[in-house]
């Protein structure tokens, strides 16, 4: 019983630290994004939406934020998933959207950097 209890506790902790280094990518991923999107306590629209609460927010819904109709009229709600097919490649996802950028390909990058985002409640807090 104790060999399993064991077993148990160095699997969490793994799992822990996997995320942690997950976030850790995800925030240097984020950094290629900086001079679009904020993110945090003090994060403000600039070219792209603040993407404070990011995770279960409806596309095309950042206050103050002059979307395009494609995004306005988007049925998304942001999850994982479609977060990582639209992060590899915007004007595929959402034809219409005026984000200009070329796309994360690797889908391990947009895993993490989603994993770095949904960290941020919509008032720029952790969650």
């Amino acid at each position: 019983m104790n060999e399993l209890k064991a077993a148990a506790i160095i699997l969490a902790l793994s799992i822990s630290s996997a995320s942690a280094q997950d976030v850790a990518a995800g925030e240097i991923s984020f950094s290629r994004c900086l001079g679009c999107h904020a993110i945090g306590v003090d994060a403000k629209n600039k070219i792209g939406p603040q993407l404070n609460g990011i995770e279960g927010r409806k596309c095309g819904s950042a206050e103050g934020y002059s979307y395009s109709a494609a995004n306005k009229d988007c049925a998304l709600t942001w999850n994982e998933a479609d977060f990582v097919q639209y992060i590899r490649d915007p004007k595929a996802k959402i034809p219409g959207t005026k984000k200009a950028f070329a796309g994360i390909k690797d889908q391990g990058e947009a895993r993490n950097l989603w994993a770095y985002l949904r960290q941020f409640g919509p008032d720029g807090r952790p969650k």
